[in-house]
């Protein structure tokens, strides 16, 4: 690989990826939207180009002569309009798939996620890559990253190879999700669902980009694979990990799951009928990510990519203890 264009580049995870190309000798094209994705962008070392995923020719002349197209980018928060998940997570693949075939790409490799395989509320262990796909309408992120992994597959071909790697949870320095339960904790609003006992896959920064590298190289066209830290944890600990790099005792704070699942069914028709400001305090997508067992097997990637951890849970949680920025008050 020579020469890859990025979407997402100034994002938690496109940003790792670029450093990670950069090191090692390969030039890179992001995409970004604005000043700040522009400048950062920038001082990854990377050429920006200035547009975003529906922006065709921005993306055609970013690919142009690259070897491999990393899609990173996605509409990704608890809540939102429909629309919004749509336009970014479906209109946007359609676009990137359109604009690499145009631009004569040979490769592309998209960042799913191990969430499109959840459905109604109920502990799924071990899954593997054959399960369905789940597209339930009180979860935008999950249902429009469903169907535009269906998109993603199914552009496979001679001139195009595309491969989807579908990692769960993803953490790091840096990582959007602890910054946001930092408001409800403090608040008293954030609970562990049934005590939070519950196992989960989770998957670091880093792994995750060693697995879209892997994908780069090895994948088979037209297939999607897991990717973890190989080591599953209870979201219990994970949360209590999390919060231990920042110095914070961990939450004891438990709730029924049923209770919160009727609450934020109840809740979520009157936040969108009424069309209130900011979220409600409990949804549905956001539950059934984090409030039941959700392990996955990780052999299709294993034997097929040659994939393994390159990052223990142990050093990523001592990567972010040495990240922490002294003057943010945490």
């Amino acid at each position: 690989m020579k020469r890859a264009f990025v979407t997402g580049g100034s994002g938690f995870l496109g940003g790792v990826l670029i450093a990670r190309l950069r090191k090692a000798g390969v030039e890179v094209v992001a995409l970004a939207r604005s000043q700040a994705s522009l400048d950062k962008v920038t001082s990854l070392d990377a050429s920006p180009i200035a547009g975003d995923v529906t922006d065709a020719p921005a993306l055609e002349a970013g690919m142009r002569g690259c070897d491999v197209v990393f899609h990173t980018a996605a509409h990704f928060t608890e809540w939102d309009a429909y629309d919004r998940f749509h336009q970014a997570n479906v209109i946007g693949t359609e676009c990137v798939l359109r604009a690499a075939a145009n631009a004569g790409v040979p490769t592309l490799i998209a960042v799913g996620a191990a969430g499109v395989f959840m459905g109604k509320p109920e502990p799924l262990s071990n899954l593997d890559e054959t399960a369905p796909l789940q597209q339930p309408t009180w979860a935008p992120y999950t249902a429009t990253k469903a169907e535009a992994q269906r998109l993603v597959l199914a552009a496979n071909g001679t001139r195009l190879r595309t491969v989807v790697i579908d990692p769960p949870l993803i953490w790091g320095p840096g990582m959007p999700m602890l910054d946001d339960m930092l408001p409800m904790i403090d608040a008293g609003a954030f609970a562990l669902p049934d005590g939070g006992a519950h196992l989960m896959s989770t998957c670091h920064v880093d792994n995750v980009v060693e697995g879209l590298l892997l994908a780069a190289e090895r994948g088979r066209g037209g297939e999607s694979y897991f990717v973890t830290d190989g080591d599953d944890i209870s979201f219990k600990q994970l949360a209590a990990d999390l919060l231990s790099t920042l110095s914070r005792p961990p939450v004891e704070k438990s709730a029924p799951f049923a209770v919160a699942w009727f609450a934020a069914t109840l809740l979520e028709p009157v936040w969108r009928t009424l069309k209130l400001k900011g979220k409600p305090p409990v949804t549905r997508q956001l539950l059934r990510m984090i409030g039941k067992e959700f392990t996955l097997d990780t052999t299709k990637a294993r034997t097929e990519l040659g994939y393994a951890p390159i990052v223990s849970r142990k050093d990523g949680l001592n990567q972010m203890r040495a990240a922490r920025v002294p003057d943010r008050g945490l």
